[in-house]
């Protein structure tokens, strides 16, 4: 069966056809965040630290790191973005024990993120083009990491299914040239925005159980794609992600803080047996119910966070 093995110094996730669903968080990332990028230019971390410690207590299992500010100062990303993915890397992982996902376009800031990362990172990413292929799958190889695999190549983004499974399965035997096996490569098969191309969801869902069957990967996608550009996105959302899962989706790079994702997601794990008895269920219900006397979704994984983490402790010293 297909694992994905992801680890930081301390603790390891397993990305899986029998496993949880893992969710990435996708917040520490500049991309489309004015606020934040201005922070990371000027040396400013706190809202990378707020991320990533409130993202884990809402329920991500692997942080996405992303680097990508284009300095004022200086607009060339080959000179700014690998320092910064280290210090960014060095900080996050300091703070939670959550394996760490280096998200760029930089061959450079990948490496970097590589060099700082305890444990075994998830790569993001790979593409179809040939030169991005030559670049990134000797990183992977050599650092011994997965990979995530977007079904794009040299010719851009089809919009025929078939089209981007090929490309998938072109990654897979390439990287198989390399050495990385099969279960190292989680595919991105490409959400297309429903409100453009209607079929956007059947064909995901579609792509999904050929990557799983036919070439025995783990998938992801980002899963706020599928509402793109519509009204009250996060009940969109919310319905595509069980939908995906029951389809064979294992893992999503999506906003951990929103409360009927989250919510969604835990229905359809324990739905899907991939939550023994409930137990993540009903703890999760606890988080519901203290959202309902007021408190927001944040704070209230966060206390139930920090609850656990006393009750555990609390175990360790008695025994």
């Amino acid at each position: 069966m297909t694992r994905t093995v992801l680890e930081s110094k301390s603790k390891t996730v397993v990305i899986g056809f029998d496993e949880p669903f893992c969710v990435i968080g996708e917040r520490i990332n500049p991309t489309g965040r004015k606020k934040l990028a201005a922070e990371l230019e000027a040396g400013n971390f706190s809202t990378v630290e707020k991320d990533a410690l409130e993202q884990v207590a809402c329920g991500a299992m692997v942080l996405d790191v992303n680097a990508g500010v284009v300095y004022n100062s200086n607009p060339n990303p080959n000179e700014t973005e690998p320092p910064l993915m280290r210090k960014m890397i060095e900080l996050v992982q300091g703070l939670v024990d959550t394996p760490l996902c280096i998200d760029s376009s930089v061959p450079g800031a990948l490496q970097a993120g590589l060099e700082a990362c305890q444990g075994r990172p998830l790569l993001n990413s790979v593409t179809g083009e040939e030169e991005r292929l030559e670049l990134v799958l000797p990183l992977v190889k050599k650092y011994n990491v997965p990979v995530v695999a977007i079904s794009n190549d040299d010719t851009g983004i089809s919009e025929d299914p078939d089209v981007r499974f090929e490309v998938a399965k072109k990654i897979v035997q390439r990287a198989a040239d390399f050495g990385i096996p099969a279960h190292d490569i989680v595919v991105d098969p490409l959400v297309m925005p429903v409100g453009a191309m209607a079929t956007a969801g059947r064909q995901v869902f579609t792509l999904v159980q050929r990557l799983r069957e036919e070439l025995g990967c783990n998938t992801t996608c980002g899963a706020s794609n599928i509402s793109f550009g519509l009204p009250h996105r996060h009940g969109i959302n919310a319905a595509f992600l069980p939908m995906a899962i029951g389809a064979g989706m294992t893992s999503a790079i999506m906003n951990p803080v929103r409360q009927v994702e989250m919510e969604a997601i835990r229905a359809a794990n324990f739905l899907m047996n991939h939550d023994a008895n409930g137990g993540e269920w009903i703890r999760f219900s606890k988080v519901l119910e203290a959202v309902e006397g007021g408190m927001s979704f944040a704070e209230a994984s966060s206390s139930q966070s920090a609850a656990a983490s006393g009750r555990r402790g609390g175990r360790r010293a008695r025994a």
